[in-house]
Formats: structure tokens, sequence, C-alpha cells
């Protein structure tokens, strides 16, 4: 096998024509965020983006899209904002890893949401995790029994406040794929606040990430495309989502709701709204993704698995990399896993939140005070 390297803009339209074939002749690649659209844009965005491509004297075999960072270090693509990463090839492509990282030139990579058994990678799984999904292969009415069985008093508390919504504030109603810029830029807003609130890092605060949902609000393809949701309340936006699709798969990605209706569920009622135009509009399945919240469970359908896990060369890099990484992966692994010890670390995180937010609201009437003459 040949490896070259190199970055995702440098593809041409035949490579980029055989990472779609690759793509969509393997089920378990059927992921936006494996797409050559959202390598192409991450390389736009961030110059650490990069490629390997596989081939052989018959041609290309696979593609493996990565992040490499100072001194070898290795990254999905994407990082901490994608759900789904891996090598994209034919699903008994066998490379050996450690030549694969020699030819990245890099010195480990840490995975966490890789398409779980991929020949390559499978002997450096350390753990595989269930990543719920919505699927609407039998249709939406099949689902929405499924969502009964899982939990039939969620499903009618739910439908109970979105009567209620519409009667107290307005006839809803839902839009599937807004083009509009300004509704993005009211969920993002509203995402930002809820990073805020529970103690996270916003990540919007970062321009280049808003400039990447930019980006995938504005692509609109049969195979790749960015789609924005919002639910209306009357007039007024109440909840709304973000995610990318392929042909068939849409991903959860950034959902939020306006808090001035938060008694009224509005991100349930949403998410209830989006699976319903979702499987109208053709696709198979919505991916929420592993981990995090206890709506997962009840609206799920099916499970899909990725793994966590960590391939390495002997280097000096490579060891101080597992004393850093590792332990934080594993104790993060347990957390996710037990829903009390999640809770409880959400109760924190959200309480930072609150005394952030409190010392934040304080600090302009002293900013005056020290803002130096002349100052503009």
């Amino acid at each position: 096998m040949n490896i070259q390297v190199v970055r995702p803009g440098e593809l041409g339209d035949s490579e980029r024509a055989r990472w779609r074939e690759l793509q969509k002749a393997d089920p378990s690649l059927d992921n936006p965020f494996l797409s050559v659209e959202f390598a192409v844009a991450m390389d736009r965005l961030r110059d650490y983006v990069r490629v390997a491509v596989v081939s052989d004297g018959s041609g290309i075999k696979g593609f493996f899209p990565y992040e490499r960072h100072s001194f070898g270090i290795g990254k999905p693509l994407g990082g901490f904002l994608t759900t789904c990463h891996g090598l994209i090839s034919a699903p008994e492509l066998k490379l050996d890893a450690k030549a694969l990282l020699r030819a990245c030139k890099l010195s480990v990579f840490d995975f966490d949401h890789l398409v779980a058994g991929q020949p390559t990678f499978a002997p450096y799984e350390q753990d595989v995790r269930p990543a719920p999904v919505m699927d609407f292969t039998s249709g939406f009415e099949a689902w929405i029994e499924q969502v009964k069985v899982n939990s039939p008093k969620n499903l009618k508390t739910v439908r109970y406040k979105e009567r209620k919504l519409g009667r107290e504030q307005g006839e809803l109603r839902f839009e599937w794929a807004s083009a509009d810029p300004e509704v993005m830029r009211t969920l993002l807003a509203w995402k930002s606040d809820q990073y805020r609130r529970t103690g996270r890092v916003d990540r919007f605060a970062q321009p280049w990430i808003v400039e990447l949902t930019d980006m995938m609000h504005a692509e609109n393809s049969s195979d790749f495309a960015g789609v924005l949701t919002m639910l209306y309340a009357g007039d007024v936006p109440v909840a709304g989502h973000f995610g990318l699709r392929t042909a068939t798969t849409l991903v959860g990605w950034f959902p939020a709701y306006d808090t001035e209706y938060a008694r009224y569920s509005p991100g349930i009622v949403h998410h209830l709204q989006m699976a319903e135009a979702a499987a109208k509009s053709g696709l198979h399945m919505v991916d929420m993704g592993k981990g995090g919240k206890e709506y997962k469970d009840w609206l799920k359908s099916g499970v899909l698995y990725v793994a966590e896990g960590r391939i390495s060369r002997p280097s000096a890099t490579a060891a101080v990399h597992w004393v850093g990484r590792t332990p934080f992966n594993k104790a993060r692994t347990i957390v996710m896993d037990r829903p009390s010890l999640y809770k409880a670390a959400d109760r924190v995180l959200k309480g930072f939140g609150r005394v952030r937010t409190s010392m934040q609201q304080q600090e302009p009437s002293n900013a005056v005070v020290k803002e130096p003459t002349g100052a503009r």
C-alpha cells in the first residue's frame, strides 16, 4: 500500500468522487462528519488538517482524515466538535495502524468516536459505546410506537406540553431546512447562553467555529447538507437545531431553545417534530450521539457503536501524552456511564455557570474605573 498525505482541499474531483463512492458503499460510514465536504471545510479554516490517501496499483483504497498538532499529536478531524471519525474505505481494508501513523508523521492518535470494528483500528479499541439513533426505516409511525413502548409517560407528558405551548403562546409551526442566516444567529445565541449557564466553554466564542457553521449551513447537495430547523409558537422562535446530513442520515449537533419557554420543554417538543419532518424528507435515521442525556434513551429505536482507544509509536511525546490524557479519558467514561455521576457533574457545572454569570454581570461597573486615559 502507498500512503500519500495531502490537505483535503488538494484532492481533485476524481479523488472526491472516490471518497463518496467508498462512503456510500459501507452503511457504517453513513455519517456527514465522515464526508469529504466536511473535511474540505475544516481544511479551509484550520492549518493542521490532513488526509492520508491510501492506494495500491489498482487505485485508491481509502482516506484517513485527521488533525496533526504540535509534536506529532494526532486528533480526529473536528476533534471535540464531532461525533464520528474513522477510515473511509472498503470494510475489509486492514492497514498496519502504526505504519499509518508513521506515514502521517504522528506519534500518537487518540480517538473516542471511531466507527467501531474497523480492522485497522480494532486491536486498539479500549472501549465500545452505543450511540442511540432514531430509526425511520420502517416509517415514522413505527418509530413513534417504539417511543411509546420505551416511555409512555414521557411521551404523554411532552405531547401535553406541546398542546399547552400552542394554546398559550400561539399556533405551533415547524420549519425544516431554513436558509435564513438570522434564524441561525438566534440558535447560536441560545446555544452560547446554554454553554455559559451550564459552566461549559462557549464554543461560539471562537470565530472559526461560527464560520464553520455558516459554511455548513450554505452546503446543500443530495449527498451532504447543513439542516437548520426551528419551532415557532405563533411568530416567535422557541427551539431549534442545526445538524449535518448525508443522503439518509441526520446527525445531531447544536440543539438549543429559548429559556423563557422552558416550562413547556420546547427542546423535546422540537425533537419530536424534527423526527417527523426528517422522516417525511426521506431520511432514514437521526444519530443522537453517544452518552449524555436521558431523553435519548426513550427516543431511540436503535443504536450504532463507536469506539474509544489510542494508538502510539514509541516516543517521549507519546509517553507525555499518555500521562496527560489517559486518566482523564477513563474518568470521563466512568462519569458518562453512570447517570447519578453524570447528574452530579452536571449540577456542579451549572452551579459554576451561575457563579460566573453573576460575576460577569458585576464587571461593567468596575471596568470603567480601570479604563486607561485616551482609550476608545
